[in-house]
């Protein structure tokens, strides 16, 4: 039996407290409320989607550990916390966290994902999808390993679409495919770093998914990249080049493109790439030079050369864009969560954070988490807007 009835969220408005809040339950509270509850009935006092959507406040609002998000729930009006289901006693640090440790991480991951993807956008032809993993390094426990976990974000937005545990006793590879099938991709062009460069996940994406592959390729597919190697790129002229000035650095990058009719032992590969990248400190005049090379399905007519670069280049939106902001912002690689799937949960929190700001329009997400951190009706407001 469910622990999170029907509950319409106007009924409990203050109209002068929440003058923007439509008069509609919203989508992403009714998205929670479909989080299966692991617990015993008995001695339940709060809902499952009350504390979730708590949680999800309090990130928005900058918060970073369970503590934190006790402070932001003890801080909350009446108002505020009856609205997400609340009445009586306020949810104490040790009821949130016991209930996060024993939430289903991978589902939880699943409905937040799909009501993101629902509501991403894109001004590309078709979605172009990153796919990469992240360590939690604070995860540890003593003599243990760090939990891992796989992740895809689309490009464009920098919307997390799916995430996955990794398991101990595997890595990325196998569970590829495990979180695209939670992720619509027809027509869609997922980027993916040397690790994902294998033959069963072209496979998979072009015969089962109808999507489109983009791939780096380097030495764990040394018999590939021997054949890209020997192509005749000397022959073949430099089609996009570009150049970046950052981070006391002058960076030069040209690419090659030759379409492959036959004979690539990779399935599905339709072009060729050679990037070569000459990096050089301001300072100096020594170039550092590296050529890298990436295989795709797309036709010539599906991919020109400027859009191969700004692909290729793009892919790391997942690192610049998610990894290095849950590092960064939310000092993800200092907590010291590590019980039960509490850093997974965590981590899920801190995306659907990102991705609720980003869907407003949010270019910064420090500056978002402190305006969100004024006052406890923005956040809230976000979260029930949504």
């Amino acid at each position: 039996m469910s622990s999170s009835p029907t509950y319409t969220v106007v009924d409990q408005f203050d109209e002068d407290e929440f003058p923007d809040i439509p008069a509609a339950p919203a989508a992403l509270l009714a998205a929670l409320k479909s989080v299966p509850d692991p617990r015993k009935r008995r001695g339940v006092r709060h809902e499952m989607s009350a504390i979730l959507a708590l949680a999800v406040c309090a990130v928005i609002a900058g918060a970073r550990s369970f503590v934190a998000i006790a402070e932001w729930t003890a801080a909350a009006t009446p108002n505020a916390l009856a609205t997400l289901g609340v009445s009586g006693e306020v949810p104490c640090e040790s009821t949130i966290r016991r209930t996060i440790n024993k939430v289903d991480a991978n589902g939880l991951d699943v409905i937040v994902g799909t009501w993101v993807a629902l509501r991403a956008t894109t001004s590309e032809r078709f979605r172009v999808v990153a796919v990469d993993g992240k360590s939690l390094r604070g995860s540890a426990s003593a003599g243990g390993r760090c939990r891992h976990l796989l992740a895809a974000v689309t490009h464009t937005g920098g919307l997390v679409l799916g995430q996955l545990n990794v398991d101990l006793k595997t890595n990325e590879i196998p569970l590829f495919s495990t979180l695209l099938d939670t992720i619509e991709l027809l027509g869609a062009l997922v980027t993916a770093d040397a690790m994902h460069c294998q033959k069963d996940h072209a496979e998979y994406l072009v015969e089962k998914r109808g999507a489109h592959y983009l791939l780096t390729v380097k030495n764990n597919q040394p018999k590939l990249r021997k054949q890209l190697a020997q192509l005749p790129w000397a022959d073949v002229p430099v089609t996009d080049t570009q150049r970046d000035r950052a981070h006391g650095r002058i960076e030069k990058r040209t690419l090659k493109v030759v379409t492959i009719s036959a004979g690539i032992l990779f399935p599905h590969a339709a072009q060729a790439i050679q990037v070569t990248r000459q990096v050089r400190r301001r300072n100096t005049r020594k170039w550092r030079t590296e050529t890298v090379y990436a295989v795709t399905d797309l036709t010539a007519e599906q991919g020109r050369p400027d859009q191969l670069a700004t692909w290729l280049r793009g892919h790391w939106c997942i690192e610049n864009r998610l990894h290095w902001v849950r590092d960064v912002t939310f000092a993800e690689d200092l907590s010291r969560v590590r019980t039960g799937n509490a850093p997974q949960v965590m981590a899920t929190l801190r995306n659907l954070a990102i991705s609720l700001l980003r869907l407003t329009g949010a270019t910064n997400i420090a500056k978002a988490l402190r305006h969100h951190a004024r006052d406890t009706k923005y956040p809230l407001t976000l979260l029930l807007t949504s």
